[in-house]
């Protein structure tokens, strides 16, 4: 299903609901690339409006906020979800993620 960005996106939809390509394009697959927070999202498998909380609260992944003002763009380097990713596995319930 191929979605443009002018499809309306609320908060609240699903991981996956709009195909492989959330935003409208293919997801970069350069490390350094810059991702839109729905593609960022997609890849973590978590909805929008969980990524934009963990933003706010500061526990999600490192991000860029570009421009000036209230309002900045907000995108994600796909190294650094990676890198969430990587530093979020866990090998048992008791496994804190913590060196002993």
């Amino acid at each position: 299903m191929k979605s443009s960005l002018t499809t309306s996106v609320s908060p609240e939809t699903p991981v996956g609901a709009l195909g492989d390509e959330p935003a409208g394009r293919p997801i970069p697959r350069d490390s350094n690339a810059l991702l839109f927070p729905l593609e960022a999202a997609f890849l973590l498998g978590l909805s929008l409006r969980t990524l934009e909380t963990w933003r706010w609260r500061g526990c999600g992944p490192a991000y860029c906020a570009l421009g000036a003002g209230n309002r900045p763009a907000i995108r994600y380097r796909r190294s650094d979800i990676i890198s969430f990713q990587q530093a979020a596995l866990r090998r048992s319930t008791s496994d804190s993620g913590r060196a002993a």
